[in-house]
This record gives C-alpha cells, sequence and structure tokens, in this order.
C-alpha cells in the first residue's frame, strides 16, 4: 500500500520546536563520540594503545551502531520515536561519563561499543519524528537544521585536543556526560511525539508490520537499494576522513595538537553547517516541480567532493587542505539535508525509521571498518594522504549514484502543491 505524500503546508510552533529540543540531543550525539577522535595523543599515550588498537575503537563503536541501528528504525516505527529517543540519550551520557574513568584498552573499547548501541537508537526515531512533524515544504530544513545539531557537536568536539592539553582528556567527558543525563530530564517534560503516531505507531502496533515484512519492503525498492550502496560508500570515504584527519594533520603535516582537530574536525563541520543550509533551502523550494533535486544536490556536492580527496591525498599546503576538507564538508551537509526526505520519496511512511536505520547500517559498518583499515595501513607506513587517493574513488562513485537513484511516482509531491 502506498500512502501519497500529504499537501506542503506551514509547519506549525510545535513542529519546529520538537526539531530544538532535539538539536541539542545531536549536539551531545556528535560531540560525546568525537571527543575520543579529537584527543588521540593523550589517550593513546595514558593507555599505551597503537594506532591499530585506536583505530579499533572507532570500528568498534560504529560497528555496533550500524548493526543496531535497523532494529532501533523498525522499533520507532511500530513502537514510536519518543521512548527511544529518551533511553538512548540517558544511556549513551552514562557511556560518555564512565569513559572519564577508564585505566584499559579493554574497558575503552566496552565504553564506546555501549555508547555505539545506544546512540544507534537516536538517529532513526529522531528523524522519523521530525519528518511527521514536518510534511511538506519544510521538511528538507527541518531535518538539516536537526543535523545541524551534529555539526555543531563535531565542531565542539574538535576542541577536544585543546580541552586535553588545558585540563586532561578525562574531564571533558565527565562534564559532557553530566550534561547529557540532566537533559535528558528535561526532554521526559517537554519533548512531544505528533497525534498521529500516538494513533497508529502505539494504538495499533499490534497490526504494523513485523520485521521480515518491513525489511523485504526496504530491500524490494530499488531506489532504496541505490541509496544503501551509496551511504556505503560515502561512510568508506567520509568516515576515515572524519576519524583520521586529525591525526592527518598532527603526524604527517606536523601541526599542534591544539589545531589539528580545529583544521579537520571542526572546519569540516562548520562547511557542513552552510552546505546544510543552502541544500535544504533550494531542495524545498524546488521539490514540487522536481523530487530529483533530493538526491540531485547531494550528487553535484559529492562529484565535487571527489576532486577535493584528491587535493587531500596529493597536496601538503596547509590552505589548500583546509580548503577540500570544506568542500567535503559542504558535500556532507548537503546529503544530510536531503537522506531522510529522499526516503521518505522511496518508502511508505510505515518504513521510513527503519530505512534511514539501514542507511546507518551500510555507512557506520563500512566506516567503522575503513577507519580500522585506515590505522592498520598508517602502522604499516602506508600515509593517509594516499588513503585519501583511494577515497576520491569512493566518492565520486558515491555521485554517480545519486545522480541516478529516481523516486517512486506514487509518493512524488504534486507539483500544484
Amino acid at each position: 500500500m502506498s500512502i501519497s505524500p500529504p499537501a506542503f503546508a506551514r509547519a506549525s510552533r510545535a513542529a519546529w520546536i520538537v526539531v530544538a529540543l532535539l538539536w541539542v540531543v545531536a549536539l551531545l550525539n556528535y560531540l560525546d563520540r568525537l571527543l575520543v577522535v579529537n584527543m588521540s595523543k593523550p589517550i593513546k599515550a595514558e593507555l599505551a594503545l597503537d594506532d591499530s588498537q585506536f583505530g579499533m575503537l572507532s570500528m568498534g563503536f560504529l560497528v555496533v551502531y550500524g548493526i543496531f541501528s535497523p532494529i532501533a528504525g523498525y522499533l520507532a516505527d511500530r513502537f514510536g520515536s519518543r521512548p527511544l529517543i529518551l533511553i538512548s540519550l540517558a544511556i549513551w551520557s552514562g557511556a560518555t561519563l564512565w569513559t572519564g574513568y577508564v585505566d584499559t584498552f579493554e574497558q575503552m573499547l566496552m565504553a564506546r561499543i555501549v555508547m555505539g548501541v545506544s546512540e544507534a537508537f537516536y538517529m532513526p526515531a529522531a528523524v522519523s519524528l521530525i519528518v511527521q512533524f514536518h510534511r511538506g515544504a519544510t521538511r528538507s530544513r527541518a531535518t538539516g537544521l536537526h543535523l545541524s545539531g551534529t555539526y555543531m557537536g563535531s565542531i565542539l568536539g574538535g576542541l577536544g585536543g585543546w580541552l586535553a592539553a588545558t585540563h586532561g582528556w578525562r574531564w571533558a567527558f565527565l562534564v559532557f556526560g553530566g550534561m547529557g543525563l540532566a537533559y535528558s530530564l528535561v526532554l521526559v517534560f517537554f519533548l512531544k511525539s505528533p497525534d498521529e503516531e500516538i494513533e497508529t505507531g502505539v494504538a495499533e502496533k499490534g497490526i504494523s508490520p513485523d520485521w521480515w515484512t518491513s525489511l523485504l519492503a526496504i530491500l524490494q525498492c530499488r531506489g532504496m537499494v541505490l541509496l544503501l550502496i551509496m551511504n556505503g560508500l560515502e561512510g568508506a570515504a567520509f568516515w576515515m576522513l572524519r576519524n583520521w584527519s586529525p591525526s592527518f594533520f598532527q603526524n604527517e603535516l606536523h601541526i599542534a595538537q591544539e589545531y589539528a582537530g580545529l583544521y579537520s574536525t571542526s572546519v569540516f563541520h562548520a562547511a557542513a553547517f552552510v552546505g546544510m543550509l543552502v541544500a535544504g533551502y533550494f531542495s524545498d523550494k524546488l521539490v514540487a516541480g522536481m523530487p530529483r533535486i533530493r538526491t540531485f544536490i547531494p550528487g553535484v556536492g559529492f562529484a565535487l567532493a571527489a576532486v577535493a580527496f584528491v587535493c587531500l591525498g596529493w597536496s601538503s599546503w596547509i590552505p589548500v587542505l583546509i580548503g577540500a576538507i570544506m568542500i567535503c564538508g559542504m558535500a556532507h551537509g548537503f546529503l544530510d539535508a536531503n537522506l531522510m526526505p529522499a526516503v521518505c520519496l522511496q518508502l511508505d511512511k510505515r518504513y521510513w525509521a527503519m530505512g534511514y536505520g539501514m542507511l546507518n547500517l551500510v555507512g557506520t559498518t563500512v566506516g567503522g571498518v575503513m577507519t580500522y583499515v585506515g590505522g592498520r595501513l598508517k602502522d604499516a607506513q602506508v600515509p593517509f594522504s594516499s588513503t585519501f587517493l583511494v577515497c576520491a574513488v569512493f566518492v565520486f562513485l558515491t555521485s554517480m549514484l545519486l545522480f541516478v537513484v529516481r523516486p517512486r511516482p506514487s509518493l512524488e509531491p504534486a507539483r500544484s502543491e
């Protein structure tokens, strides 16, 4: 059964309040996960880790994050998004707090795995909740603005090197873990569910599609399969860049720890924020007459990003590298603003959250493996610059796939809307 998309309409005040509340959660989501990446040097020194072990910390997080994302999406589709958001935030904040007390590699890895499982339950539920509130010409902007919280969290996470140098690396985990636990209590009182989710997601959960029906509906959709392949290629390249670029600046370009995260992680996500604003505005403005705009704009961004990855592999001039990272960040913002809206043009609404969870599964699992491979290659004296050249191929293929994805005709918005 196909459900026609609702008419374009101005979003309500309550719809934007939901975005504002979840923006803070998205900020904490990425800030907490990226603190480790940007404080690599003191963490590796104190816990006696090599690059392979440090890469395994990111791989452990990303692999379990990916594995549990479809499960999280299925549960959000069937039982509602709000409870999953609350539980997820509380557990990953507790894991962040625990990270401040670990003394061994095994303890750190376990904390990262717990964080990966718990964070997996947030994003599919959150974006599904937002697109249920934003049903028309604000959908890309709403999902993009929510994900801009992840950019701000990543920018603040880029200060990890400075925090480690001034306060010690454990301090940040204790402070931000405590903040997350406190904010989970705020959401208990202020985060609401849309009436539709209360009526169909919870009250009628007994007749919701089962796991296998949902999975088959997703895998039998050609556009979703192309998006899944695309997200795997994007994850391989961009998680490599995000997790290892601070080390690239420190170890291969000899940039001080205090600035390495700013030049890489912070620049990337500041550019992604700008890209999200641009893509969200034009996608929402043009989608009624050109539904393919949801994937066309990211496709253009990734074509430019492929060239940027080549620059990362060949150049050693800092301004060129920062410019390349800015282009990659903008391309990522183009995709973030449009990925969930693109899913809505491929799948029945009953499968939205699980569809997004499947994208997370592919993207983060492949990205986690690639992060580990990057560490192993570095231990084998293969520079990150060479790995970035391989990533350029992945990004180019990502662009090509985005250009060929087409919305399902039954889910396209009417031109008159």
